[in-house]
């Protein structure tokens, strides 16, 4: 062994480089086998619940029984709420046809100009009515956060019923956490003035949720 193996020898083992593989596994068995605290028992229809919880946020919520049906159901809002049809997409959801539902549509990162954002979700909590999303390069965290309008497709086969289980969820399906994950609980707000809430301070004004998998 070279004077430099025996350095470097004694600097992996301060650093904690030796064993990691073991001390790995050692922790993601002890996470699996952590007891959760308590949770509240959510009975009944989690789409229904989660919807009622959004509402309440100040988000509104459309429905459409399948994911083709979304751009149209987009559109209408769009249309409702005066709004110039042109939109920024998550990458993830641009297969979809918004040009054939009169949407000028582009999937990139947003930028400040862009007024309207459509993103998926990785999944949604019924309990809380939030939305978890997860940034990775179809899904840039811009999109949701940059415009003042951001419209979710949400499917209600991704409810879950707690946070605990959207965490669990991650784990299984990903394994690994990604770099960042955004949870949207409705329009951006502050109550920092006088205790006046006021939408949009930090983020987007107006949250529209398209529920996919739901009789419209």
């Amino acid at each position: 062994m070279t004077a430099r193996d025996e350095i470097l020898g004694r600097v992996r083992q301060g650093v904690g480089k030796d064993g990691f593989a073991q001390r790995k596994a050692a922790a993601q068995a002890l996470l699996a086998a952590r007891e959760r605290g308590p949770q509240p028992v959510l009975a009944g229809d989690l789409a229904k619940r989660f919807r009622a919880k959004a509402e309440s946020l100040s988000s509104t919520v459309d429905t459409v029984p399948d994911r083709r049906a979304a751009p149209a159901a987009v559109a209408r809002y769009i249309a409702a709420q005066n709004l110039r049809p042109e939109i920024v997409m998550t990458p993830d959801v641009a297969d979809l046809a918004w040009g054939g539902n009169g949407l000028q549509g582009v999937a990139r990162a947003a930028v400040d100009a862009d007024r309207i954002g459509v993103t998926a979700c990785f999944c949604a909590v019924a309990e809380t009515g939030t939305l978890m999303l997860l940034s990775a390069p179809d899904s840039p965290a811009t999109v949701s956060l940059l415009p003042e309008t951001h419209i979710a497709l949400v499917d209600t086969s991704r409810i879950v019923a707690t946070m605990e289980d959207a965490f669990a969820l991650l784990r299984a399906e990903r394994g690994e956490i990604p770099r960042a994950i955004n949870f949207v609980s409705g329009p951006s707000r502050t109550g920092d003035i006088e205790q006046t809430i006021v939408l949009g301070a930090h983020g987007p004004c107006r949250v529209h949720l398209i529920l996919i998998g739901t009789p419209s």
